[in-house]
């Protein structure tokens, strides 16, 4: 968060300012979303085999093992299809059959929930939910920072874990859906339940946290998280729909951090007629706790070396105190 961030709150209008300024700024995002099509949207649907429905008592190899050969599967019919480009990063996932996906869903955009780390011995969990244009198309930049990040852990705490969920159906940056919270809403209801889930495959009373960037933020604003999890990292993030942290449905830790970077600073933290996310997380009004982010942009947090990546693992790790010296 950069020390020069005005006191007043952002999104607040000064005095004798018009009110429809808030209309003005809103309405000129929804024009640009709704005037450039989102490419992930316009192309066709990718062939692909059902997800594998497993039973309740299925255990991780198990998972492992199905969704090993669905994700093979997956880029077979891809190919086949003559969709070499997604055929290609299908197999550039499956990293030499060692990949670990406790579910995969090869279809459209696909959904995926890779774990990175031992989930029985780990004592600290990792989940890591992604923002907008997020898609089995763009898997490896989601990955190369869960790998970022479960590397950080490891050189301090080998008993930890990462999960990458990919488990809802991003919106496109540029699109009337990242504006709203409807696949936020989505996504909550599956990732609500995925904890409990996770929280039995990892080793008992293991720590879980959930680190949100940018609309994933919104998703994880909108989940129940039960007592399992600890902390609810909000970075990179447009804003949650609330206006301060007490009223998200958690009761774990709330932090929120943001690059001197980020290009989101400049988005209007307002909420109108359901479109916007209203009050900004890293604004002291909305009592999250503050944590280092550095100087990144807004896709630099899990950049290996960064001040942002080292926050975010103390966050995870329970050294945090530290992350919170600006």
């Amino acid at each position: 968060m950069s020390s020069s961030r005005e006191r007043r709150r952002p999104g607040r209008l000064r005095p004798g300012r018009p009110g429809r300024l808030r209309r003005t700024l809103l309405a000129g995002l929804v024009t640009a979303a709704v005037a450039v099509p989102v490419s992930a949207a316009a192309s066709p649907q990718v062939p692909a085999p059902a997800a594998v429905v497993f039973a309740e008592d299925a255990t991780p190899a198990e998972r492992y093992a199905a969704n090993r050969a669905n994700l093979t599967e997956a880029a077979r019919m891809a190919e086949a299809a003559g969709r070499t480009g997604r055929a290609g990063r299908l197999r550039a996932m499956e990293a030499g059959g060692a990949a670990r996906f406790l579910a995969f869903d090869g279809r459209g955009g696909g959904r995926a929930v890779e774990v990175l780390g031992d989930l029985a011995t780990a004592d600290r969990v990792a989940v890591l939910v992604p923002g907008s244009d997020t898609t089995l198309d763009t898997y490896q930049r989601f990955r190369a920072g869960a790998v970022a990040l479960q590397q950080r852990l490891q050189a301090e705490h080998p008993q930890s874990a990462v999960v990458a969920w990919l488990g809802y159906d991003t919106p496109g940056t540029v699109s009337p859906s990242v504006l709203t919270a409807g696949r936020a809403d989505e996504a909550a209801r599956e990732l609500g339940p995925f904890i409990p889930e996770l929280q039995q495959q990892a080793r008992p009373g293991a720590r879980l946290s959930l680190l949100c960037h940018s609309y994933g933020s919104v998703v994880c604003a909108r989940t129940e998280t039960g007592p399992a999890v600890t902390d609810v990292a909000l970075f990179g993030s447009p804003g949650t729909g609330a206006d301060r942290a007490g009223a998200l449905p958690t009761g774990a830790r709330v932090w929120a951090g943001r690059g001197a970077g980020d290009w989101i600073a400049r988005v209007p933290h307002v909420r109108l007629a359901g479109v916007g996310f209203g009050t900004d997380p890293v604004d002291p009004a909305f009592g999250a706790l503050p944590f280092a982010a550095g100087s990144g942009g807004h896709s630099d947090y899990l950049k290996p070396g960064s001040r942002s990546l080292d926050s975010l693992a103390r966050i995870v790790l329970g050294t945090a105190r530290e992350a919170r010296r600006a």
